[in-house]
């Protein structure tokens, strides 16, 4: 993948809508889901829809297939995987040598929620 495919597929991605239809799409995996399930769960009118759908088909981030009357969309995996290659070859700048030490470095950060503990109370003398 190249500069110029990063940015088309990132702007095709750069809206709520969007975002939301290609994970569902990744979710659901190769066997996709077909137009109607897609505008069911987004409550999106099928007009809607289609200008998003077709907004990520250009970007080449979704397959069309054709069942039928159906329409159904699936995510094509080689290209999100070229995507993310894109955006994380140079991570950690080469550094530490190995690839699950720039793993763990570039992983996205955990929130942890501490436990507090009681607080004591000073005794009166």
């Amino acid at each position: 993948m190249n500069s110029s495919q990063a940015v088309t597929a990132l702007g095709a991605l750069a809206h709520e809508y969007r975002l939301s239809i290609y994970r569902m799409l990744v979710e659901a995996g190769p066997e996709g889901l077909n137009a109607g399930t897609l505008a069911t769960r987004l409550k999106l009118p099928p007009s809607s829809l289609t200008f998003h759908v077709q907004h990520l088909h250009r970007a080449g981030l979704i397959r069309q297939q054709r069942k039928s009357r159906e329409l159904i969309y699936s995510t094509d995996f080689d290209v999100m995987n070229g995507l993310v290659g894109y955006l994380t070859e140079n991570c950690c700048g080469g550094k530490g040598g190995t690839a699950s030490v720039c793993e763990t470095s570039c992983a996205p950060a955990r929130v942890s929620v501490a436990k507090k503990s009681p607080k004591k109370t000073a005794k009166a003398a």
